[in-house]
């Protein structure tokens, strides 16, 4: 079974207990992304540093400087955030699951069961908030539609473990 005769509009949605494993899963992989990001971030503020692109406004320690501004701050914070939101925009984009949803064979997709485009994943961003939009189930718990599903008109659906194995073998390809 190639992916490709995968009908994914076919999958049941996804109840709050599935969704929170995964988001554990991601939360760990997205504190990972954070951190190498952090890591980038402060080499590529060393480099302006040492070529006196910015101003260490008296202080010796390059992260004295940079907590003492709330540009540099501001800047190094919205760096990373924006890699870890790149992490999910990309995953759920091009395949419909991140790392943590893999192993939970969750998929989000439109609801037609197509992969939803990198607008509509942005769009998925804030309403998800951490993981809190998933809250929503609590309330919207017989459609089985998050905050993110609802406002962005997709589902996240439990694969099958041979539609989960079929997409996995797929994607090494």
């Amino acid at each position: 079974m190639t992916t490709d005769t995968l009908s994914f509009s076919t999958f049941p949605r996804a109840g709050l207990f599935r969704r929170i494993a995964s988001w554990v899963y991601d939360a760990l992989v997205a504190i990972a992304v954070y951190m190498v990001a952090g890591a980038f971030g402060f080499l590529i503020f060393a480099l302006f540093a040492y070529f006196g692109f910015i101003d260490m406004q008296g202080h010796q320690h390059l992260i004295e400087a940079q907590q003492s501004s709330l540009l540099y701050s501001s800047l190094i914070y919205t760096w990373n955030m924006a890699w870890v939101a790149y992490f999910f925009i990309f995953f759920w984009s091009k395949s419909g699951q991140t790392v943590g949803m893999k192993a939970w064979r969750l998929r989000v997709q439109n609801q037609d069961g197509s992969n939803i485009d990198k607008t509509t994943a942005m769009k998925r961003l804030l309403p998800t908030c951490f993981g809190l939009g998933n809250l929503w189930l609590l309330v919207n718990w017989q459609q089985k539609l998050s905050l993110q599903d609802w406002l962005t008109d997709t589902e996240v659906v439990v694969l099958s473990p041979q539609a989960n194995k079929a997409r996995l073998s797929a994607s090494k390809d």
